[in-house]
């Protein structure tokens, strides 16, 4: 099970998959799309494919069960898109895209996949972090 984080920031992304890691472990790789290729704001349709096929990637734990791709902003979905088109057919069979809030999304769904949940339970996770209080309720 991997991660795929979009975001317009790559100081966001990439101190997002640290906080990924350090909940989730080794096991679970995460990787990052964020910024474009010369280091503006922005996304990358390029660089969204390929971080998706790194995640696809088999890794030293043997290949994964699929992608959870997680992103920040709307605008971002417009670069998946355009990511997910380039794609064969049996890649974008192994990916799904969650709604999720990306900080919330992201540590829910690598706390489930470093407990060695498929990717339907994974993307399950992050769904509810769309509904999670930040506060304690009185």
């Amino acid at each position: 099970m991997s991660l795929v984080l979009i975001s317009h920031s790559r100081t966001l992304g990439e101190g997002l998959r640290d906080m990924v890691a350090q909940v989730a472990g080794p096991d679970v790789r995460v990787a990052v799309a964020a910024g474009t290729e010369d280091g503006r704001l922005g996304t990358s349709a390029p660089l969204i494919v390929d971080a998706i096929r790194s995640a696809l990637a088999d890794g030293p734990a043997g290949p994964t069960d699929g992608v959870l791709v997680l992103l920040d902003l709307g605008s971002a979905a417009l670069s998946l898109e355009i990511a997910l088109e380039d794609l064969t057919e049996l890649e974008r069979s192994r990916v799904r895209v969650s709604e999720a809030p990306l900080v919330e999304g992201a540590v829910l769904a690598g706390v489930q996949a470093s407990l060695g949940a498929t990717l339907d339970a994974t993307f399950a996770a992050a769904t509810e972090a769309a509904t999670m209080s930040k506060l304690p309720r009185a």
